[in-house]
């Protein structure tokens, strides 16, 4: 791999994992035009997807800090008695809000893993995933009239946003706009719609990194990659700092479809080359 892929791929995962136009979609279609072979980029992606968890921590970082610190209170409430006092106090509630969010995703993702893995190589199965995602950014836009925060959010409103993130892993679907479009039309606040996707992507790219990091890995990485690699998750950091700067603004100022606009073009643009060209 060269360095020139390396920061093409990594400004793919890290503004794509972000913004709502699917960086499992770009990637594939990247891998494919650059005839990089799957056992190459695979342990690539792995670290690409740790260079986005990067900069989500350093975006939301206080909710992070705010979290973990919640988290031992809730474990020294169950120790000494007092039970797990989920609306102790709305940072609390996030996190069990998070957690439920987070079953249906690991659900699907084990449930599916090889089925989702075998369309990654179909340019139809891409396309069709990035016409979807166009369609749910649209009726996400028109339906964004809720006013919920996490106080007035409930479990089934998570549960549905889990299940919205779990069906991203379909390539061309994109886990950012598929989770804002659960927390919108299950009323969410628009701000708070955005930074819960960001917060339960934390555990979602966690766990693909460990489910798909030993056979990433089994086979090992040519010192000749390491440069590339690094040079590629530094970029996939940089880029995805600024893709959720980005995003705040745009889902705040009610603009989204301009990414249906973008989403909707490539998918039929990748489906007319698979049916004609391919």
């Amino acid at each position: 791999m060269t360095f020139i892929q390396a920061i093409i791929l990594g400004l793919a995962q890290g503004l794509a994992e972000f913004l709502p136009i699917s960086s499992s979609g770009h990637l594939a279609l990247l891998q494919y035009f650059f005839d990089i072979s799957a056992e190459n980029v695979l342990p690539f992606a792995v670290l690409l997807h740790l260079g986005t968890l990067i900069s989500v921590f350093v975006v939301y970082w206080k909710d992070i800090v705010d979290l973990i610190c919640e988290l031992c209170a809730c474990i020294k409430d169950l120790c000494t008695g007092k039970g797990l006092r989920i609306n102790a106090n709305p940072t609390r509630r996030l996190g069990f809000m998070i957690i439920v969010a987070t079953i249906p995703t690991a659900i699907i993702g084990l449930a599916f893993n090889d089925l989702f893995a075998g369309l990654y190589l179909s340019l139809y199965a891409i396309g069709f995933g990035l016409l979807i995602t166009g369609t749910i950014l649209v009726i996400a836009e028109k339906m964004a009239k809720g006013k919920k925060r996490v106080e007035q959010m409930k479990f089934r409103n998570a549960v549905l946003v889990g299940l919205m993130q779990g069906i991203a892993i379909w390539p061309g679907i994109s886990r950012s706009g598929s989770t804002l479009f659960g927390g919108l039309i299950s009323g969410l606040n628009r701000e708070f719609a955005v930074k819960f996707a960001f917060l339960i992507s934390i555990p979602s790219i966690l766990g693909s990194v460990i489910v798909e990091a030993p056979d990433a890995f089994s086979a090992g990485m040519s010192m000749g990659d390491l440069g590339p690699v690094i040079v590629g998750v530094i970029v996939s950091a940089i880029s995805g700092f600024f893709a959720i700067k980005t995003m705040i603004r745009v889902v705040s100022n009610k603009k989204l479809t301009g990414f249906s606009i973008y989403t909707w073009a490539l998918g039929a643009l990748v489906l007319l080359y698979a049916f004609f060209l391919a």
